[in-house]
């Protein structure tokens, strides 16, 4: 399982960016909220789903990313220069935590959810997962965990693709 810390140094194609983050408890979120204003990179990062290709690292996007707390997903919207979002990518965790310097980290169980502004739903890596659990990488309740966790969001959040714009806005408000 990797670990997957929020200032995201596994991208090496970001050249150069701004951190910003904090912890926030307020009435509808209480976890981490972090932004990330990508300012150079080497090479701009294209994603092709169904078909579409997307623009999800390059100079200028934004990645605000939210960590509820006590939850098993972590959300990165995606973002233009003007706050719009390309895309939610939503990572299925097994657990989170802070490492010493204050960084967010969580781990990752393999299932992604892919959000488009349209409301379509992509489940990505669902084959990363079973392998995982044939390898031994993840026990059964952590491959059980991660198919509860995305069905929780699709008939949660994830229903309304118009609350899920509103609860990101929000979110990013309180940077």
């Amino acid at each position: 399982m990797k670990r997957s810390r929020l200032s995201y140094d596994e991208w090496k194609c970001i050249i150069s960016k701004e951190l910003s983050g904090k912890r926030v408890k307020e009435d509808f979120f209480e976890g981490y909220i972090g932004l990330i204003k990508i300012l150079q990179v080497s090479e701009a990062q294209r994603w092709e789903v169904h078909g579409e290709e997307i623009t999800v690292c390059d100079k200028g996007l934004k990645w605000l990313t939210i960590l509820p707390q006590n939850e098993y997903y972590c959300i990165t919207a995606m973002m233009d220069e003007k706050n719009n979002v390309l895309v939610w990518y939503i990572d299925m965790i097994a657990g989170q935590g802070e490492d010493a310097d204050g960084m967010p980290w969580f781990d990752d169980l393999y299932l992604d959810l892919i959000v488009f502004p349209t409301g379509e739903i992509v489940v990505d890596d669902r084959d990363e997962l079973e392998e995982a659990l044939r390898q031994k990488d993840i026990t059964r309740e952590q491959y059980d965990l991660a198919l509860r966790t995305a069905d929780e969001l699709r008939e949660g959040l994830l229903k309304d693709v118009d609350s899920l714009q509103k609860y990101t806005a929000a979110c990013e408000r309180c940077i």
